[in-house]
C-alpha cells in the first residue's frame, strides 16, 4: 500500500503519542523488580513497535507517532550491561517455550504445543532483530526518526514530578538534561516533550506542600514566585507538550489571536468557554511572558482514548486476546486468553493467536471509524485542521495489550486507504502547517487520578518529599558556589551528587507506593538514593571546608559512580539559581 495523497474532504488528523519510559533498574535488582521490567519492556514493546515501523515502510506507510524515549531509557538501553543480559534474558525465554512444547506435546495437548511454538519463534524473531541491530535499539528509533516515520520527543531526565519539585532550578535541570540527553542519542534538539505524568504547573505563588522542619526558611515558610512549566521548556526551545482533557476543560481563560506580519499574535480576551476553544485544537500554554514563551500542547481525546487503554471497556479486555495475569511457570509464558471480565484465572480458555489477530483487524477499523466520526462530529469549531490526540503509555502496547503494536500497524493501514479522510500527522508536523488557535490558561494537574497531584503526593508518599525538599535546596547552594570548578575530582563529586538528586525525584517511586506495586522496592530505592547523595553530600562539605576530597571518600564515590553512571555529561550549573 502506497502512501496516499490527503482527501480534498479531510475531516482532520490523528496524532499518537507513546511514551516510553522505565525507572533506572540498572545495577538495582533483577527479579522480580528490577532488570527483567527492562527486559520484558525491550522484548514485548520496543523491539516489536519497531518491526512494525519497518512493516509499514516496506508497504510505503508510515505511523507518524510521536516517540517518547525518556532520557533515564535512553541511558539503560545503551547501557552496557542490558546489551550484555538481554539476549541471555531472550534465550531462556526460547529454552522455556521449548520445554513447554515438549510438555504438552507429551500430555496431548497439540493446541498448546502450537501456542509454545508461537512463543518460541516470536522470542526467535526478537534476538534476530536485536542481533540485525547490533545491540542498538535506539539506533533502531533513530532510523525512523531520521526518516519521519515517527518524531521522537524528550522527557524530564528521570521523570520528576514537575508540580511538586520543589526548586525551579531542579525542573530547568530535568529539562535541560533531557534535552542534551536526547541531542547526544539522536544528533538534533527534540521539538517536543512528554511532561513527566503529564504533570503541568502554570506560573505563581507556589509553597512546600509538606513541613521541611524549618528548612523552609528558605523562602520564610511562605509563598513564594515561581515560573510556569511553558516557560522552563520555551528556554530550551521545546515547542510541544501534551495534557490531560481535565486541564482544558477546567482552564480559567481562553484568549484567541490572529497573527500579525511578523508572526505577531493580537490577542482578543473571551470567556473560557468560548465556542472557539475545544480538545481537537492545538493551544499555547498561557504565560506571563507571551512574547517569549511560544509553547503549544495538544490535548487528550476523551471520547476515544478508553477503547484504546481501558480492560475494562476497550479493545484490551476482548475475550480473545492475551490474558496478561496467568502465566506457566517456571518459563513465564502466557497460553490462555481473557476469555471474560468475570472469569476466574482457573477457568481461562487457551489462547488462539490466529483468531486474536483477526480482533486486531476489526479493532483498528473500528478505531479508524470512531475517530473519523469524532472528528467530523466535534472538530468543527476553530481555525486550521482539527487533530484528535491519542496519547498512551508506550508499553500499553506489548506488554500489558500483547496484540496492541500489531493494532497499531493496522490502525495505519486503515488511515492509509485512498477512501479516509482522516491522516496521521506527529505533533511537530502538525506544527509546522497549522498555528495554534490561541492560549488557554492551564491550571495545575496530571493525567493521574483525579487529574490532581494525589498519585504522587498522599498519606503514603508524603515523606519522601520531606527528604527530597530539603536535598534539592542543599544542590541548589552547592551549584551556587560553583567551587567544583577547575577542580577535576570535585566536579566528578558534584555530577554524582546531581545524578542521585535526579534519581531520587524519579515520580516512579511514589507511584509505585501509591498503587502498591512494588511498594517495598520503590521504598528501597528512594532510601538507597537518598543514603548516597547524603553521603555524598557530606563528603562535599568535607570539600568546603578543606578543598580536599579524602581518599576513603574518593573510593566510595568510586563505588556510586559504577552503580548509577548516567548522564555522562551532567552539568552541576544547571541547579543554579538563576535571576531573572
Amino acid at each position: 500500500m502506497m502512501l496516499k495523497t490527503p482527501a480534498n474532504n479531510q475531516l482532520g488528523c490523528v496524532t499518537f503519542a507513546l511514551h516510553s519510559h522505565l525507572p533506572y533498574v540498572i545495577n538495582h535488582g533483577t527479579w522480580p523488580h528490577g532488570t527483567e521490567w527492562l527486559y520484558e519492556a525491550a522484548a514485548e514493546t520496543y523491539l516489536p513497535l519497531l518491526a512494525v515501523l519497518g512493516d509499514l515502510e516496506q508497504r510505503g506507510v508510515a505511523l507518524k507517532a510521536n516517540v517518547g524515549l525518556t532520557p533515564i531509557l535512553l541511558e539503560q538501553l545503551s547501557h552496557p550491561l542490558f546489551k550484555e543480559e538481554f539476549p541471555k534474558y531472550v534465550i531462556r525465554k526460547i529454552e522455556a517455550a521449548i520445554k513447554d512444547a515438549d510438555d504438552f506435546t507429551a500430555q496431548g495437548d497439540q493446541h498448546m504445543a502450537k501456542v509454545a511454538a508461537f512463543w518460541r519463534q516470536f522470542y526467535q524473531e526478537a534476538l534476530r532483530h536485536f542481533e540485525d541491530l547490533h545491540g542498538d535499539i535506539v539506533l533502531g528509533f533513530r532510523k525512523f526518526y531520521e526518516s519521519g516515520s515517527i518524531e521522537i520527543i524528550t522527557s524530564g531526565a528521570t521523570h520528576g514530578y514537575f508540580p511538586l519539585l520543589g526548586t525551579d532550578a531542579s525542573i530547568r535541570a530535568q529539562v535541560a538534561t533531557g534535552v542534551e540527553t536526547h541531542v547526544r542519542f539522536f544528533g538534533r534538539k527534540p521539538r517536543g516533550i512528554w511532561l513527566p505524568e503529564c504533570g503541568y504547573r502554570p506560573a505563581g505563588l507556589w509553597q512546600f506542600p509538606v513541613s521541611l522542619n524549618g528548612l523552609g526558611s528558605a523562602h520564610g515558610g511562605k509563598p513564594f514566585l515561581r515560573a510556569g512549566v511553558e516557560q522552563i521548556l520555551a528556554e530550551n526551545s521545546l515547542e510541544f507538550f501534551y495534557v490531560d482533557t481535565h486541564l482544558v476543560d477546567s482552564s480559567t481563560r481562553f484568549t484567541p489571536y490572529e497573527m500579525l506580519a511578523g508572526g505577531v499574535p493580537r490577542a482578543v480576551e473571551v470567556p473560557s468557554d468560548h465556542a472557539g476553544k475545544n480538545f481537537y485544537r492545538p493551544y499555547l500554554a498561557d504565560t506571563p511572558d507571551r512574547k517569549r514563551a511560544h509553547v503549544a500542547f495538544f490535548t487528550r481525546d476523551p471520547r476515544t482514548g478508553i477503547q484504546v487503554w481501558s480492560g475494562d471497556h476497550g479493545y484490551p479486555g476482548d475475550a480473545n486476546y492475551l490474558e496478561f495475569h496467568k502465566k506457566r511457570w517456571p518459563g513465564g509464558h502466557r497460553y490462555w486468553q481473557i476469555s471474560g471480565a468475570k472469569v476466574d484465572l482457573g477457568a481461562k480458555l487457551p489462547y488462539d493467536p490466529a483468531i486474536a489477530q483477526e480482533r486486531v483487524r476489526e479493532h483498528a477499523a473500528h478505531f479508524a471509524n470512531i475517530t473519523a466520526d469524532v472528528l467530523k462530529n466535534f472538530g468543527k469549531h476553530g481555525a486550521g485542521m482539527p487533530v484528535l490526540t491519542a496519547p498512551f503509555d508506550a508499553e500499553l502496547f506489548g506488554h500489558w495489550w500483547f496484540e496492541g503494536p500489531e493494532w497499531l500497524k493496522y490502525v495505519a493501514l486503515e488511515y492509509a486507504r485512498p477512501e479516509s479522510q482522516v491522516r496521521l500527522l506527529t505533533g511537530a508536523e502538525y506544527l509546522d502547517q497549522y498555528q495554534p488557535n490561541g492560549f488557554v490558561a492551564l491550571p495545575e494537574g496530571s493525567w493521574g487520578a483525579n487529574s490532581d497531584n494525589s498519585v504522587w503526593l498522599n498519606e503514603d508518599t508524603a515523606w519522601t518529599w520531606k527528604h527530597i525538599y530539603p536535598a534539592e535546596l542543599a544542590v541548589q547552594q552547592m551549584a551556587n558556589g560553583g567551587l567544583w570548578r577547575g577542580n577535576p575530582t570535585a566536579t566528578r563529586l558534584a555530577q554524582q551528587i546531581c545524578r542521585e538528586l535526579l534519581l531520587l525525584e524519579s515520580s516512579d517511586w511514589q507511584f509505585l507506593i501509591t498503587t502498591k506495586n512494588a511498594r517495598d522496592y520503590a521504598e528501597k530505592r528512594f532510601h538507597a538514593h537518598l543514603d548516597q547523595l547524603r553521603a555524598l553530600l557530606d563528603t562535599w562539605g568535607r570539600f568546603e571546608a578543606t578543598r580536599q576530597v579524602p581518599a576513603d571518600k574518593l573510593a566510595e564515590l568510586e563505588k556510586i559512580e559504577l552503580r548509577d553512571s548516567v548522564f555522562p555529561n551532567i552539568a552541576p550549573e544547571r541547579w543554579a539559581t538563576i535571576q531573572d
